[in-house]
């Protein structure tokens, strides 16, 4: 979705399991960016949308206003307010 970005909940700590290129299973641990980015990456194969997970649509803006909002000194969401909504 080009251009548009979005406020996401996502677990902050996974645990995922699959296989290898050789067929040996893996078992792995993710936190903090490394796990948002894990399931990103799994709704990429799945097929889902981030819009789908989003809980607040409100949240969901074009980056040019984002951009626009930072420079008139707007913060951006905090780490903890990201983690609330995970936790949701």
């Amino acid at each position: 979705m080009p251009g548009l970005t979005g406020l996401v909940p996502r677990y902050t700590h996974i645990r995922y399991s699959g296989y290898d290129l050789l067929g040996k299973r893996i078992a792995r641990e993710a936190r903090d960016f490394h796990a948002r980015v894990v399931q990103h990456e799994c709704d990429h194969l799945d097929g889902v949308l981030y819009p789908l997970r989003m809980t607040d649509l409100t949240k969901l803006s074009f980056m040019e206003e984002m951009r626009y909002r930072a420079a008139a000194g707007e913060a951006a969401p905090t780490e903890k307010e990201l983690e609330e909504l995970a936790e949701g």
